[in-house]
């Protein structure tokens, strides 16, 4: 394994891609019913923005027919080895469209498919990869049931689901997923990326926007929607026991939406009687943020003052997002994080939360 060119002596990558190496690949976890659609449409759900740069690292294709992430070889290769990484949390790609997909049905058929796959042909492949167990929160209690049976399997550290929604997550018709979660002590984490597409809302509260980079500049919005809406319809009081991880949204709207939350608290609490203590409260004790793409600010140091601002020192971990085109190496996030927090963001945290070692 080679050195880590940090500081830290444990570095986790919370937010690794992986895929199906050959759509054919899937075809004995999923239900003949659905192989047909599989091999023709695959998730079904477009993407209407286009990327210049593209949404993939050219220089982490297999070259063996595969998408960038599709090799297990390649990502212990490529990025375990490379950077030293203790552990790193595979995070299906395209799998987590099915939440936005018309059909609930094939929605909870591939998602399961997935896992399945993911516990037999990545999980064995290195004893440093762990994993999401994808869910459908368009179908909660599939979703539940999703978790009850997965969450058993060697390796499987959290569940994970797209952040768009055709409601916040805040509301009843998914605490069945998070009573699931809680029970078997896993977080439930989500991530960008499906905004605006599928069966999901507009991307912003003002509808659609014209191109990728305006899509992409926006997404932190609707992790500010969820987070608000889990703090203010009880979640954390109901589940107490519950952890909830924004992976890939970004820190630095933190302090601005937790002082107006705490604001509007102290005159409009009696809207939100099950709420016990002021909202920031909840988000700094139960909410974990990931550090891809992480902010960069003209001078470093205003981002080491969100940071304290926001009070989540023991709350933010390092993510790569590899193979993605904003990859962030481990080094350069290093360099960025306050030398008196960096062992926790590159590390500490993520083994805290997911019981590492």
């Amino acid at each position: 394994m080679h050195a880590t060119t940090t500081t830290a002596t444990t570095i986790v990558d919370t937010d690794i891609h992986n895929e199906v190496l050959r759509q054919e690949d899937l075809l004995p976890y999923l239900p003949e019913a659905w192989h047909r659609q599989w091999m023709t449409a695959g998730t079904g759900i477009g993407m209407p923005y286009y990327s210049p740069v593209g949404v993939l690292r050219r220089d982490a294709d297999p070259g063996n027919g595969g998408v960038p992430g599709s090799d297990p070889g390649v990502i212990v290769r490529d990025h375990l080895d490379r950077y030293g990484f203790r552990y790193g949390i595979l995070n299906w790609g395209r799998a987590l469209e099915m939440p936005i997909h018309p059909d609930p049905d094939y929605g909870n058929a591939v998602v399961s498919a997935h896992n399945e796959y993911m516990a037999d042909a990545w999980l064995p492949a290195d004893p440093r990869f762990r994993g999401s167990i994808v869910v459908n929160h368009a179908d909660p209690q599939a979703a539940a049931n999703e978790i009850d049976r997965m969450a058993g399997r060697p390796g499987f550290v959290q569940a994970i689901m797209c952040s768009a929604a055709r409601l916040p997550f805040g509301q009843r018709c998914y605490h069945p997923i998070y009573e699931a979660a809680e029970r078997n002590g896993l977080p439930v984490a989500i991530h960008p990326g499906t905004e605006g597409r599928g069966v999901s809302g507009a991307p912003t509260p003002s509808g659609y926007p014209t191109r990728y980079m305006e899509w992409h500049n926006i997404l932190p919005a609707n992790y500010m929607t969820h987070v608000n809406s889990l703090v203010c319809e009880g979640v954390f009081e109901k589940f107490p026991g519950l952890k909830f991880v924004c992976i890939e949204g970004g820190v630095s709207w933190l302090p601005a939406l937790m002082w107006r939350m705490d604001k509007n608290y102290k005159g409009l609490r009696s809207s939100a009687p099950w709420l016990k203590k002021p909202p920031s409260e909840y988000i700094k004790e139960r909410v974990y943020f990931t550090t891809q793409p992480i902010e960069e600010p003209g001078m470093p140091e205003h981002l080491h003052s969100i940071l304290d601002m926001a009070g989540i020192e023991d709350r933010v971990m390092y993510s790569s997002d590899y193979p993605h085109w904003d990859f962030d190496p481990p080094n350069v996030v290093a360099s960025a994080i306050p030398r008196a927090i960096r062992s926790k963001v590159m590390g500490g945290n993520a083994m805290e939360l997911y019981r590492l070692e």
